[in-house]
């Protein structure tokens, strides 16, 4: 495997548990009693998920464009 198939597992892995660790941070009390109050997370909760789902992305297209780079 080539380095950018190996980087792209790596972002892909870190995308995945930022956006795990976001989802289990907005059940906290904090995060219901702002939710129920003001109809959004927290802004940390929120740049958890924002930057798991684009670091997940930018992993997985860097998974999909090594692989393809290395068969074409």
């Amino acid at each position: 495997m080539n380095s950018k198939g190996i980087l792209g597992i790596i972002l892909l892995a870190g995308g995945v548990a930022l956006l795990v660790f976001g989802l289990n941070a907005s059940h906290s009390v904090a995060d219901q009693m702002s939710n129920t109050f003001t109809g959004k997370f927290t802004q940390d909760t929120m740049w958890y998920i924002i930057g798991g789902i684009a670091l997940g992305a930018f992993g997985l297209l860097s998974l999909v464009m090594g692989v393809r780079g290395k068969s074409a």
